[in-house]
């Protein structure tokens, strides 16, 4: 299946009460998990908000996680503001639901396509985008050799973390749907 193709069956996600619903609840699970994040320093925090968007991108695609993300992050911002709101964080949070769709939707759970959605995120996200918003709104390092640290400690877990969950609900989803 084409990425066009991918992007088109995930947008239809959004058209039936299903995937609304269930994106819905992803992205409530995803601001729960969001608020429960745990801060290193002003710049540095750890989060595992992005589970809920690997099963919403593993279950509805690219496009409805891409939804899912950045809706969820201005929903969590009116809920529990944290400093001011910035639109890089949605994208950010937009662009890790696409990226974990993009490896997950209508795909087998493997190992090593966990880790690669993983990876990209990471390094798109994490290495690349968040360090130029916190540039822009703070001034920050552009390359913080902590981050880089945190990000290759933090990977492992995350793939772990990622693949339980994403394989054991989609072996509950196949038991309830069969």
């Amino acid at each position: 299946m084409s990425i066009m193709e991918t992007m088109r069956e995930s947008a239809r996600e959004l058209k039936t009460v299903k995937g609304l619903t269930g994106s819905a609840l992803l992205a409530a699970m995803n601001i729960i998990l969001d608020f429960m994040r745990i801060v290193v320093s002003t710049t540095l925090e750890i989060s595992f908000a992005f589970l809920a968007l690997a099963v919403a991108g593993m279950f509805y695609g690219p496009v409805t996680a891409a939804v899912v993300g950045a809706g969820a992050d201005i929903v969590a911002f009116f809920v529990k503001p944290n400093g001011f709101f910035f639109p890089g964080f949605t994208i950010n949070a937009a662009l890790s639901g696409f990226i974990y769709g993009v490896f997950l939707y209508k795909k087998q759970v493997t190992l090593k396509r966990v880790a690669l959605a993983a990876l990209t995120s990471t390094v798109v996200i994490n290495l690349i985008l968040t360090p130029m918003w916190l540039n822009m709104m703070y001034g920050t390092a552009l390359f913080a050799v902590p981050r880089i640290i945190k990000n290759t400690i933090q990977y492992p877990i995350n793939v772990a973390l990622c693949y339980i969950v994403c394989k054991n609900v989609s072996v509950v989803r196949n038991k309830i749907l069969n």
